[in-house]
């Protein structure tokens, strides 16, 4: 009787992902988090778009905040930075102007984010600081043993909401959309490809990029946000969706009951940088004495 080999062989995709050069951005730390956690896409994910784009490793940092998603930075190879609980923006924030040669990622998780982190974000946003912030939204508390967190469904049952959740869920797109943020995405942990792909383009991306990526917590949430109900009611973009176009994106957004996946928004603007280094040039032209030219924040009507 003929052997009937498997489609696919172990050895070969081993020396497939070995000649790729993704190992390159994979540090010697196995991820810790639960088996079938979402969260082992985004990391894939990252370390695919870092070598797509053949970023340097040590000319890129992580940091992060405190959560499940928090532990990234001592699984990739790049510089890390594991921060307080909620501070990952303001964090990534100093670092990125300390260095601007820096590729900046920060990565959080939606109670870090956006209860004890909720200031933060806003200015990151407004400010258009050129960093990409990866949003990993299971819709818990995963680190501390499964409460309701401030992207919880109503009528979420957990150790903290035993009679249900009454709390209306926030809606981190619109909110990212009214903050000013310049690149706007979704992608959905169940759909790995086209999630490294949108990683991808957040890093290109130059101002503040923020991708929401939807990840089930397969340990303490067995009803709400799981890959079977995600993969039921998650969606494409419409292909006519005009990324431009922010109240289309803003429509697009409040349809929480089928979440689209793609880009939602993005528009091309000063950067933090660009209003610093028009603000140390102008300050330099003013202590010689001179007035200087306009720079490009000033000249955006944003200096």
């Amino acid at each position: 009787m003929m052997d009937i080999k498997p489609p696919v062989y172990i050895e070969e995709k081993l020396q497939e992902i070995s000649h790729s050069g993704r190992l390159d951005y994979r540090s010697k730390a196995l991820p810790t988090w639960c088996p079938g956690c979402g969260y082992f896409a985004i990391a894939e994910g990252v370390t695919s778009a870092l070598t797509g784009l053949a970023i340097d490793p040590s000319q890129a940092v992580v940091v992060s905040g405190i959560g499940c998603s928090s532990r990234f930075p001592f699984f990739i190879n790049t510089y890390g930075f594991h921060t307080l609980h909620g501070r990952s923006l303001p964090v990534a924030t100093g670092i990125k102007v300390a260095n601007e040669k820096l590729t900046v990622i920060a990565v959080s998780g939606d109670g870090d984010t956006f209860a004890i982190g909720g200031a933060h974000i806003s200015h990151a946003a407004r400010r258009n600081v050129d960093m990409t912030f990866i949003l990993f939204d299971n819709g818990i508390y995963g680190l501390t043993k499964g409460q309701t967190s401030p992207t919880s469904t109503l009528g979420f049952k957990t150790s903290s909401t035993p009679y249900e959740n009454r709390d209306m869920p926030l809606n981190p797109l619109m909110m990212l959309l009214s903050y000013g943020a310049g690149w706007i995405g979704q992608a959905y942990a169940g759909r790995q490809h086209h999630l490294a792909g949108m990683i991808e383009q957040a890093i290109a991306h130059s101002g503040f990029s923020y991708l929401h990526v939807l990840s089930p917590c397969v340990t303490f949430d067995k009803t709400s946000k799981t890959y079977k109900a995600l993969d039921t009611i998650v969606r494409d973009l419409p292909d006519d969706h005009d990324s431009s176009d922010l109240l289309a994106a803003m429509a697009q957004a409040r349809q929480t009951d089928h979440p689209a996946l793609g880009l939602f928004f993005r528009q091309l603007r000063p950067t933090l940088g660009d209003g610093l280094d028009d603000i140390g040039r102008l300050a330099r032209a003013q202590a010689k004495g001179g007035q200087g030219r306009p720079g490009k924040a000033e000249r955006a009507g944003t200096g």
